[in-house]
């Protein structure tokens, strides 16, 4: 049809000549605003890990742990966590407002058919007689296409891009969060069990010696004061039982918010065992590698792309907006000759907008973006720099923790032997039970302290495994 060729070249055209240009800043990534190496790190160490040259992002959690019970819970929360699911569905909503935005770059076709039917009365035809017309019409058409000369449209487009590749980033960061929760949680349940145990165990032996105390006060062979002191420490154990009762069951709830279900009793932890212990160490590498390595700092990336695009988009509402409308096909008054010869029909819109005054709003939206690329530059920055501080505290900790947990054990060994050593006295009469309470006192808050170390190792394990970027490879 020869009338169509003019719409044709117009769609041709605006195709040619979409993206002559791109106002966006260009991008490069910012220097890092953190020390090249980790306190206390030796300056030749490697950026990967010299053991299994394996850095810890690439390490999955079901290498990393290897309990379990403690894999069970962690497949059950990757599958039922509320936190975890929004994250993902954030993912299903930011592709679909990506490939709304990216559609405004291409022109969208519409096919159009219409039919009108007028009756003019008989006043008012001329011709004495009530006339009927009818009018049939089908055509294919452009709709206020615009021709992006300036990057406005690719630049949103480019825009909810990077916002949308922030969301996947941000699923996985929610991911490694979950991992590290759940782990922290099922450690933190295992330790509360074993202090209880112990506590248990304390009462079941203090009851045992108030018993005895108390059939030698009753024969004349110990003294008021020596039962009074007996029974503190009996009602000391009573008050941690109840205590760590209450907390063991705490620790089950915290456990199953995190799961999103309730805690299945086949995947309930045990007492901190030393099969909890074999957490892999893990090698820190360089601050330079967590850019490429943790989620959170490749979403916060993300988001100052995207800022970055945003001000070409507001540089270009300063120059001219053009929009295309096209369409071609054709029309009848009779239904049976709409695609005869003779009958084809099209139309050429072009428009556009030329900004002369605006009262400032075109200035005010670029300065908006350029403060929002700024602030989302100081945001990454300040990413960065809680990294390099979580990093740093957990490698300090795991270092700490190693000679502090030495330090306790050999401190409850002594403790244990000073109560034998205690115990022994009293019975010889050498020394008062004040002592022995003592003694027992000393003993059981290094074993206390001992359990409360032991975990702390652990989660430090964790927190490290969770601060250098693992846990979102299964």
């Amino acid at each position: 049809m020869p009338a169509v060729v003019p719409a044709l070249l117009a769609l041709s055209a605006a195709l040619l000549l979409g993206g002559c240009a791109n106002l966006a800043p260009g991008y490069e990534r910012p220097a890092a605003p953190v020390p090249e190496r980790y306190p206390d790190t030796p300056a030749d160490t490697p950026a990967e890990a010299p053991a299994e040259g394996v850095a810890a992002s690439d390490v999955g959690w079901r290498s990393f742990f290897a309990d379990a019970r403690l894999l069970g819970l962690l497949e059950l929360a990757l599958d039922n966590n509320r936190d975890l699911r929004v994250a993902v569905l954030n993912i299903t909503q930011a592709r679909a407002q990506y490939r709304i935005q990216d559609a405004a770059t291409l022109p969208a076709l519409s096919a159009n058919g219409s039919s009108t039917a007028t009756r003019t009365p008989a006043g008012l035809s001329g011709t004495g007689e009530a006339v009927t017309s009818h009018q049939y019409s089908a055509t294919l058409g452009v709709s206020a296409y615009e021709l992006d000369l300036f990057g406005r449209v690719r630049n949103l487009s480019a825009q909810a891009l990077e916002q949308y590749l922030s969301t996947e980033e941000a699923r996985r960061s929610t991911q490694i969060s979950l991992v590290a929760e759940v782990a922290t949680a099922y450690l933190t349940w295992a330790a509360d069990l074993e202090r209880l145990a112990l506590a248990r165990e304390t009462l079941r032996s203090q009851s045992d010696t108030y018993a005895l105390t108390k059939r030698r006060f009753e024969l004349g062979s110990a003294s008021a004061l020596t039962l009074r002191q007996v029974q503190t420490s009996v009602d000391s154990a009573r008050v941690d039982v109840a205590r760590y009762t209450g907390q063991v069951a705490q620790d089950r709830n915290a456990l199953a918010l995190l799961l999103g279900a309730p805690v299945p009793e086949a995947l309930a932890p045990r007492a901190l065992g030393d099969s909890l212990n074999a957490l892999p160490e893990l090698p820190a590498g360089l601050p330079s590698a967590l850019m490429l390595r943790r989620p959170d700092l490749l979403q916060s990336e993300h988001q100052l792309k995207a800022a970055t695009a945003n001000i070409g988009a507001a540089r270009a509402a300063f120059y001219p907006r053009i929009s295309l409308t096209a369409s071609a096909g054709s029309g009848s008054g009779e239904l049976s000759g709409l695609f005869k010869g003779g009958s084809g029909s099209w139309t050429f819109l072009p428009q556009i907008s030329l900004p002369i005054f605006d009262g400032g709003a075109n200035r005010a939206g670029l300065d908006n973006a350029v403060a929002g690329r700024d602030i989302a530059l100081a945001q990454y920055e300040k990413a960065i720099q809680s990294a390099f501080r979580e990093v740093a505290d957990a490698l300090a900790q795991r270092e700490a923790l190693s000679s502090q947990l030495q330090a306790q054990q050999s401190l409850v060994e002594a403790s244990g032997d000073a109560l034998k050593l205690s115990d022994a006295r009293f019975v010889r009469g050498v020394d008062s039970y004040l002592d022995v309470l003592d003694a027992q006192r000393t003993w059981y808050g290094a074993q206390q302290t001992l359990i409360g170390m032991r975990l702390s190792r652990l989660t430090n394990g964790v927190t490290l495994y969770k601060a250098l970027g693992g846990g979102w490879k299964g």
